[in-house]
């Protein structure tokens, strides 16, 4: 009898060896050639899975954004608002080598979508689905009196996203020097600017909340962390495996 050929499990092998190539070579290591080397397959086989290089990049981010967002569902089942927030935000930043190796795909693939517009489009898809995301657990901490008025929630939720992209970059470029603790501290100054003081009696905190100007929109938009490395664990010194 013929072989049975599963087409989706051959396109997932061959995403999780262009990872490989991509963490411990580089993307400029990542050429046709090599992947069908190292899958086993004959040249010009790939085409049957994937057009071409910049398909399977393509392909390989959206695996590693799959595989953060089922990180995420799980770290988070059960937390709402500042807990749910500080789940997602410690499984983007780059931790351990899993999410090291992440961040190097994910650079790989903003080089492509630098240069196209559809690549491009791609990866904002994601990011909006992130920040809908997390608009949603601040308007929760909001809810609960977690977080401050006193600062334009809105756009501090950009500048939180911003930072996590960036961590991805600078742990990456130096991962010695831009070490787990190195982030954690990083993350805990940037939920320290609209956290309220966990010792703010309750009236206080609804105190800061009347207080904010022109507040009435970023409730639906805004977010905070409460304590990143109380909350999610502090990690090692060291990118340690995950567990």
């Amino acid at each position: 009898m013929p072989k049975v050929v599963d087409h989706e499990t051959r396109r997932e092998e061959l995403v999780r060896t262009v990872w490989r190539i991509m963490a411990r070579r580089g993307p400029a290591a990542v050429t046709m050639r090599q992947i069908s080397a190292e899958a086993g397959y004959a040249n010009g086989a790939l085409k049957t899975y994937f057009a071409g290089k910049a398909d399977l990049l393509e392909a390989t981010y959206t695996h590693v954004f799959e595989r953060t967002n089922e990180r995420v569902e799980r770290a988070a089942a059960g937390l709402s608002g500042l807990g749910a927030l500080v789940a997602f935000c410690r499984e983007v930043v780059p931790l351990d080598e899993e999410r090291l190796d992440e961040a190097r795909v994910v650079m790989a693939f903003w080089q492509e979508a630098a240069h196209d517009p559809a690549r491009a489009a791609h990866n904002n898809r994601y990011m909006h689905q992130w920040r809908d995301s997390v608009a949603g657990w601040v308007a929760e901490a909001r809810a609960a009196g977690d977080v401050t008025g006193h600062v334009d929630l809105a756009s501090w939720v950009d500048a939180l996203l911003t930072f996590l992209l960036g961590t991805q970059i600078t742990a990456a470029l130096d991962p010695t020097n831009v070490t787990p603790a190195h982030l954690e501290r990083q993350l805990a100054a940037q939920l320290a600017l609209v956290r309220v003081p966990a010792e703010a009696p309750v009236g206080a905190k609804a105190a800061a909340d009347v207080a904010a100007p022109g507040n009435a929109g970023a409730t639906a938009s805004a977010t905070t962390l409460g304590g990143a490395a109380t909350a999610g664990g502090s990690a090692a010194a060291g990118r340690g495996p995950v567990t």
